[in-house]
């Protein structure tokens, strides 16, 4: 290592912490091609498959063999080349299934130990990564997904996003942090970038320098959700894009040198945050960077929530993007070589993921729109899908995930469709489901949050969902509130459908669920449920 450990002799370590003292995660990718790759899943030793998040891999549910893994992809820019191989990885290993994430990765299922060697040579050969899309270390970069072509960003972030991802990719001094750690860049005007979850986020600003408008960035901190939910906090920070690397470089020094190592579920860098204060957060981040500018004007107006779907103009004049619903983020490699046969045909042959587990394909002269929707990849893939199919984000959940506790993505598809069926509304609620307080499905931002549980019957134990209503990001952010009263699996679409037609026939004009939410207050929604439930 080029750095100090200097928590190395802190008497309380984590066990986590003492394994990575040992050997560096970063290791274990060699030991994976050139050992157990040939010696088979048989001689992987516990605490190597702890490391395997280094490479981005986990063992999936139920730990017979099989493995999970994510492939890194900055602010969601792929080449239709890329996605190809993308495609091929999950046709020929993963049982030709393929999720698309909160974090705008692509993530597999179904892996073997010994297919590790040749899905590693794949994706280097694309120029694409799963390296650190786990672990305790920068993960991916996350950003606006219609960067350069998007009529509402300040500037285009692909080159940024770019340099963070070359120099913290692999990058030994920050490859041991106390936890993930997440980024954010964006400079859209409606926070496509989900900011406020993300341990780092820049975003859109301007700030009058020697009498000269400059368009730079915001800078926010420890933010993330889990368990104990916290939004990220503003720096009197104006960060000019050149400013952007050495202040991520900065805030990534101050988290694995003062972040904490005793204990797990208190080792991501908002406790310290929260603890340290802003001021003296900025005073020590000012160490390591210099003098940095105050704050500028923010430039955010409000919060897309990274949906787009539809046909949408671009900023290039006679080119349009077109925003594709993928039902609960999953689709086949069939579907995904598709889009990218499309993309080649009829655009530059380019995909854009989202945060919202959704796919764009971008750079279609507008003469040629109708045309490519005529394929019938867009019968499931819409441009144009109902109304709460398009707004519902599901995490893994028991099916692969080891720490879901309840089945998601199907039953927050079938819930979806079910409210398709019986709840009429001109306006987008968004309804996420987790099944563990790790919340990759991001529950605590949408405007109805699903958390699996597990309730007692007479006839055993059942899944069933704690429900929070209220939660946006951007101005005027707030996590959900959850209401008291937990809901079996089979009922959760019978009393969202409720909790709607309550919204539906109470809310004033162009009322949003959670502007709703707020005028009424949680009580009103806490009330309605208790009734329904009884």
């Amino acid at each position: 290592m080029a750095y100090e450990a200097i928590w190395a002799n802190q008497p309380k370590l984590n066990d986590v912490e003492l394994l990575k003292l040992k050997k560096d995660g970063l290791d274990v990718i060699r030991t994976i091609i050139e050992k157990y790759a040939k010696e088979g899943y048989a001689s992987i030793p516990d605490d190597e498959k702890n490391r395997f998040k280094w490479a981005g891999v986990y063992e999936q549910r139920p730990k017979d063999g099989f493995f999970m893994m994510r492939v890194r992809i900055p602010s969601g820019r792929i080449t239709a080349e890329q996605a190809e191989v993308l495609a091929g990885i999950a046709r020929d290993y993963g049982r030709n299934l393929m999720d698309v994430t909160t974090r705008q990765a692509i993530q597999y299922h179904w892996l073997q130990i010994e297919q590790f060697p040749d899905i590693f040579k794949r994706l280097e050969s694309a120029g694409l990564y799963s390296f650190e899309a786990c672990g305790d270390c920068p993960r991916t970069v996350v950003g606006n997904p219609l960067a350069g072509i998007d009529p509402d960003e300040l500037m285009d972030t692909t080159p940024i996003v770019e340099e963070l991802n070359r120099f913290f990719l692999l990058n030994r001094d920050f490859s041991n942090l106390p936890r993930k750690y997440k980024m954010s860049v964006s400079s859209n005007i409606y926070n496509s970038a989900n900011a406020e979850i993300n341990d780092l986020a820049f975003t859109p600003a301007t700030k009058v320098i020697d009498g000269e408008e400059v368009v730079g960035f915001h800078v926010w901190v420890g933010g993330g959700l889990s368990a104990r939910p916290q939004l990220a906090k503003p720096l009197d920070v104006f960060a000019r894009p050149e400013d952007v690397l050495k202040i991520a470089i900065g805030v990534t020094t101050i988290f694995r040198d003062f972040g904490y190592r005793e204990k797990r579920h208190h080792a991501r860098l908002k406790f310290l945050v929260a603890d340290w204060g802003t001021e003296k957060f900025l005073e020590q981040l000012k160490t390591y960077t210099g003098d940095l500018l105050p704050r500028g004007e923010d430039r955010i107006v409000g919060w897309n929530a990274a949906y787009f779907d539809g046909v949408h103009p671009q900023k290039q004049a006679g080119l349009s993007y077109v925003g594709l619903n993928v039902p609960i983020g999953r689709l086949s490699g069939e579907e995904f070589a598709e889009l990218a046969r499309l993309s080649k045909q009829y655009g530059n042959g380019e995909l854009r993921t989202t945060m919202s587990q959704n796919i764009i394909i971008p750079n279609i002269p507008n003469e040629k729109i109708e045309e490519m929707l005529k394929a019938p990849v867009f019968e499931r893939i819409s441009p144009n899908p109902k109304r709460f199919m398009s707004r519902t984000i599901s995490c893994t959940g028991n099916e692969f995930c080891n720490l879901a506790i309840v089945e998601t993505k199907e039953r927050a598809r079938m819930i979806a469709e079910y409210l398709d069926d019986h709840v009429e509304l001109d306006t987008p609620v968004r309804i996420h489901f987790i099944g563990c307080p790790n919340s990759c499905g991001q529950k605590h931002v949408a405007d109805i949050g699903l958390q699996g549980a597990l309730i007692r019957t007479p006839d055993g134990v059942i899944d069933a969902f704690d429900i929070a209503v209220g939660g946006t990001l951007g101005p005027n952010a707030q996590l959900n509130t959850a209401l008291k009263g937990r809901v079996k699996g089979d009922d959760v679409g019978p009393v969202l459908a409720q909790l709607l037609l309550f919204y539906k026939e109470n809310r004033s004009d162009e009322e949003t669920f959670t502007q709703f939410v707020n005028r009424v207050g949680v009580q009103a929604f806490q009330e309605k449920l208790t009734q329904i439930i009884a």
